[in-house]
C-alpha cells in the first residue's frame, strides 16, 4: 500500500522554501535596522512558522532613499521597451515558480489551495498585462488651436510609490499593485501585511532573479503603526495605494495629508447580492455560495448580504442550508478543502463575536461543520444568519469571514433601498431574466462594481474600487494611468501670434 499523502507532501513542499524572512532594500536582504523581529504564526495549527524582520522608521527611510535614486538614475532614464522588459521578464520567473508558490500562500494564509493555485497563476498576468497595457493604451492627445497652436498631454511617472496590501490574498493584491508601478516607470516600496509575509518575500526573490537596478523594488515587511506609518509619512514618497479596512484607510489619509499625498484606498465592502423570483435558481444558488464561502469569505466584495424575493425565499434557503451542510472544511493543503481556517486568531475571535451579537439581535445562526479535531483552531464553519434584518450590526458592519446574512423583499424600489441602506458601496450582483430590471437595479445600487447575473468575474481591462467608505480612486485597465502617472500638458506655438505688449510705449 502506498504511503503518499497529497497534502503531506504538498505541506513537505511548502516547507522546504519556508527561512526567516529579511526586508530587501536596494537590491539586497537585510535585517531591520532595529534588528527586531515578530513571528509568524500558521493559521492551521496557530504554531509558529518563521521569524520575520521587523522594520520601522529607520528601514524605510533607508528604502526611500534607494527608491529615489533609482527613480532619478538607472530606471527613471531607461528607454520604456527596456522597463518592459523587466517587468515581461518578472512574470516569465513567477510562471517557473508557480508550484511553489501556491502552497507557500496557503499555508501562510489559511487559504485553501484549490483557491491559492488560481491567485498566483493570475499573478504573472498582471505584469504582462500591464507591459502591454502601457506599450498600447498609454497615449497622450493633442489638441490644435487653429494654426496658433498643437498642445499635446504626456504620461510621466510619478516617483517613489507606496503599496500597501492585504493578507487576504496577498501575492495576487501585491502584483495587481507593482505592475502597473513598475511598468509605467515609478519605483516602489511594498508594505505587505503582517499576518502573510511569505509570498512577499518570494516575490522580492523572483524580482532580484529578474535583475532590476538596486533601488527599484523594495519590501519592507513590519506593523502597519511602524513600518506603514512612516512610509504613509515620508516625504519621498507620492503615492500611497491601500487595499483594507476602511477605518485604517481613513487613518492613513490622513497622516499622508499634510504633504498632500496621491491616494488610491480600496476598502471595505458589505456587498449585497439580490435574487428576483424569475432567476435561474440553481445558477444564482452556485454563485451566492461561492460568492461567499470562497476565500474563506474574507474577500472585500463577498457577497455578505443576500436579499431573496419573498416568493422563492422558502425553497432558496432550505438549498443553501443543504449547500453550507456539504462544504468541506479542512486543512487548507488539502486539494479538497473548500474551507480553510481564518488567517489568525485575532480574526476568528471577531468573526465568533459577530455571530453572538447577531444572535443577540435575534437571528437564527445555521452552519455546517467543522470537523472536530479542527474545533479549537481558526476555524469558523460556514453560516447562514437567518432572520436578520438591515438594522442589524452583523448586517450593517463587515464581518470578513464564511458569514451570509439571509433577508427578503418584495419590490423592487424596496430591494435597492435595503441594497444601499449601508456605507460601504463597493459591488453589488443582480439575479433576474428580466434584463431591463437587470441594468436598472444595477445602475441604481450605489456600488463601485455590478454584475447581473454572475459571481465576481474579474476583466483586468475594467475599474476596480469602490464608492461611499469603499474607497477612492480607480485602479486596473488603463484606469490605473491616472493614479501611477502625471499628466503634463505641453503648449506649443506654431506661429507668432500675438502676446499682449505691458508697458511698451
Amino acid at each position: 500500500m502506498s504511503d503518499f499523502h497529497p497534502a503531506a507532501d504538498v505541506k513537505r513542499k511548502a516547507l522546504e522554501n519556508v527561512r526567516d524572512v529579511q526586508l530587501y532594500i536596494n537590491g539586497e536582504f537585510v535585517n531591520a535596522e532595529s534588528q527586531e523581529i515578530f513571528a509568524n504564526i500558521n493559521p492551521f495549527t496557530n504554531e509558529k512558522i518563521n521569524n520575520v524582520a521587523s522594520g520601522g522608521k529607520e528601514d524605510i527611510q533607508k528604502a526611500a532613499a534607494a527608491a529615489r535614486r533609482a527613480f532619478k538614475g538607472e530606471w527613471g532614464k531607461m528607454k520604456q521597451s527596456e522597463r518592459l522588459a523587466f517587468v515581461y521578464k518578472i512574470a516569465d520567473l513567477i510562471d517557473e515558480h508557480v508550484e511553489e508558490l501556491a502552497p507557500l500562500e496557503a499555508y501562510d494564509t489559511g487559504l485553501p489551495l484549490r483557491i491559492t493555485k488560481k491567485m498566483v497563476s493570475r499573478a504573472s498576468q498582471n505584469f504582462r498585462f500591464y507591459a502591454e497595457m502601457v506599450s498600447s493604451r498609454m497615449v497622450g492627445d493633442a489638441y490644435k488651436v487653429d494654426n496658433e497652436f498643437l498642445n499635446y498631454t504626456i504620461h510621466k511617472p510619478v516617483g517613489v510609490a507606496g503599496l500597501i496590501t492585504p493578507w487576504n490574498a496577498p501575492f495576487m493584491l501585491e502584483t495587481w499593485k507593482i505592475a502597473p508601478a513598475l511598468a509605467t516607470g515609478n519605483t516602489v516600496i511594498l508594505k505587505p501585511a503582517e499576518w502573510s509575509p511569505l509570498t512577499a518575500n518570494k516575490l522580492a526573490e523572483i524580482i532580484d532573479l529578474a535583475g532590476l537596478p538596486d533601488g527599484v523594488f523594495n519590501v519592507v515587511q513590519g506593523f502597519g503603526e511602524t513600518a506603514g506609518a512612516s512610509l504613509v509619512a515620508h516625504e519621498d514618497v507620492q503615492l500611497i495605494s491601500f487595499t483594507g479596512e476602511t477605518t485604517t484607510g481613513s487613518e492613513i489619509m490622513k497622516n499622508g495629508a499634510d504633504a498632500l499625498k496621491r491616494f488610491s484606498m480600496e476598502l471595505g465592502g458589505k456587498s449585497p447580492i439580490i435574487v428576483f423570483d424569475d432567476a435561474d435558481l440553481d445558477r444564482a444558488l452556485d454563485a451566492c455560495t461561492w460568492g461567499i464561502f470562497s476565500f474563506n469569505g474574507e474577500r472585500c466584495t463577498a457577497n455578505s448580504r443576500l436579499y431573496l424575493h419573498e416568493d422563492i425565499a422558502e425553497a432558496f434557503i432550505e438549498k443553501l442550508k443543504e449547500r453550507v451542510d456539504h462544504i468541506k472544511v479542512g486543512d487548507p493543503l488539502d486539494e479538497s478543502t473548500q474551507v480553510g481556517p481564518l488567517i489568525h486568531m485575532k480574526h476568528c475571535e471577531n468573526v465568533k463575536n459577530y455571530l453572538k451579537i447577531a444572535e443577540e439581535e435575534g437571528c437564527d445562526v445555521y452552519q455546517g461543520i467543522v470537523p472536530d479535531e479542527y474545533s479549537n483552531t481558526n476555524f469558523v464553519p460556514p453560516t447562514l444568519l437567518l432572520n436578520a434584518d438591515n438594522t442589524m450590526r452583523a448586517v450593517q458592519e463587515e464581518i470578513f469571514g464564511p458569514v451570509l446574512a439571509v433577508m427578503t423583499f418584495r419590490e423592487e424600489e424596496e430591494v435597492i433601498e435595503l441594497a444601499n441602506d449601508v456605507r460601504y458601496g463597493l459591488a453589488g450582483y443582480v439575479w433576474t431574466k428580466d434584463i431591463q430590471r437587470g441594468h436598472r437595479v444595477s445602475q441604481a445600487v450605489d456600488a463601485g462594481m455590478l454584475w447581473i447575473n454572475s459571481q465576481n468575474v474579474r476583466d483586468l481591462r475594467t475599474p476596480f474600487g469602490g464608492a461611499k467608505y469603499s474607497g477612492i480612486g480607480r485602479e486596473g485597465g488603463y484606469y490605473a494611468f491616472e493614479f501611477y502617472t502625471e499628466t503634463q500638458v505641453v503648449h506649443v506655438a506654431l506661429g507668432d501670434h500675438h502676446i499682449p505688449q505691458f508697458g511698451k510705449k
